[in-house]
């Protein structure tokens, strides 16, 4: 690990200032692991009336069919109140769930208990979302995650590395890209500052920095495979040799049991049998929770019977296979970058200290809280005008 002690180690919350309550949804039906799930879901809730739909909805203090709130930012969903809702179903985006879990979710203001509509202003193709875990001290897991859809996870906090939409502006101290410039000789972008961040990362969380140039080359570049395997941008991952899980029995139409054979590297579901699946894939966990079992969990818990929750596939379907390939994929390579991680050090330290001296730290109050965005208009409740 760096080596640069918990005391002279800058808070990454120092680093990248401005940080978001994840958001708090206070009813699991708007999210799920299939869009086509949620467009059900939606439909039953507007065919209802009276108690039938209080009762499907799961009011709780922030939301009733009655709460009037305005429109998520970016997003299409209505206003009108609950109560009197008929409209189209708003279109399902995808958001982080879970860790390493991508699901659906209704992008719609009125389901949503705290839906952190700052979070939303910001969120677009350029934005990258780091996410704190709940990670032990000791714990193998990772203490940041990263992700370009919005995250739901809790209960860590979240801080985007754009203030502004379009990549503009980095959420990062004032003067620390320049002051990193002038250590290192030449001025990082912000996505490898992050890059740095997520691969050195300690308990804390704290981020040593280091101004030894070819010591920062390297934890760049395990960060920025981190931030590709994490975000799944571009082309699929693989794993090395021609390596490849592929489903060697299949699977059955609904698999109610998760085990793994350690030595013939397989992963049963059920009868059904999917292989290579490394031990580092099935072992890889977050905040002490084994990933592969909660991802396979969710999909197939059971749901109080007559809740909207209860509509979901009736079978297995094919996409979850192969996010679930993927997944053991993305998992694996994950796991053979520890050694790597472990290997970065910090000579020639950035200290806090050193930070303070030069007056990037502390940051500003103003770098605290969101920017303003006021790019686009905003309708309130009942189809009013929001002012910025």
């Amino acid at each position: 690990m760096p080596s640069v002690t918990h005391d002279d180690a800058p808070p990454l919350a120092d680093l990248m200032p401005w940080s978001v309550a994840p958001p708090r949804l206070g009813r699991g039906w708007p999210a799920a692991p299939d869009a086509a799930s949620l467009k059900a879901r939606w439909d039953a809730l507007v065919k209802a009336a009276g108690p039938d739909r209080e009762a499907l909805f799961q009011p709780t203090r922030a939301r009733t069919l009655h709460t009037a709130v305005g429109r998520l930012p970016g997003q299409a969903g209505g206003t009108e109140r609950l109560l009197r809702a008929s409209g189209p179903c708003p279109e399902p985006v995808r958001v982080l769930h879970a860790p390493f879990d991508e699901q659906w979710l209704l992008p719609d203001h009125r389901l949503i208990d705290a839906a952190r509509p700052e979070l939303w202003r910001v969120a677009d193709a350029h934005q990258v979302f780091a996410v704190e875990t709940a990670a032990a001290p000791g714990s193998p897991g990772p203490l940041l995650l990263a992700t370009s859809a919005l995250p739901l996870l809790r209960p860590g906090r979240v801080r985007p590395l754009y203030r502004r939409p379009g990549g503009a502006e980095p959420n990062l101290a004032p003067g620390l890209l320049d002051h990193l410039g002038e250590r290192l000789g030449g001025r990082p972008e912000p996505l490898d500052v992050l890059a740095w961040i997520v691969a050195a990362v300690r308990p804390g969380p704290v981020v040593p920095l280091t101004a030894d140039a070819g010591a920062w080359a390297r934890g760049v570049a395990v960060g920025r495979r981190m931030l590709w395997l994490m975000r799944r941008d571009g082309e699929r991952p693989k794993l090395p040799g021609g390596r490849r899980p592929y489903v060697r029995a299949p699977l059955p139409s609904r698999p109610l049991t998760l085990a793994y054979d350690r030595d013939e590297e397989v992963l049963f579901l059920d009868e059904g049998r999917v292989s290579p699946v490394p031990p580092g894939a099935w072992d890889f966990e977050v905040a002490g929770v084994r990933v592969l079992e909660h991802w396979f969990a969710v999909r197939t818990a059971p749901a109080e019977p007559g809740t909207l929750a209860a509509i979901r596939p009736a079978t297995w379907p094919q996409a979850w296979t192969s996010e679930l390939l993927e997944l053991v994929t993305v998992l694996a390579l994950l796991a053979e970058l520890r050694p790597r991680q472990e290997e970065l050090t910090a000579p020639d330290p950035i200290t806090a200290a050193e930070l303070r001296a030069a007056g990037v730290l502390p940051a500003p109050d103003a770098a605290r809280r969101p920017a303003s965005v006021l790019d686009g208009r905003e309708e309130g409740p009942e189809g009013q005008l929001v002012l910025l």
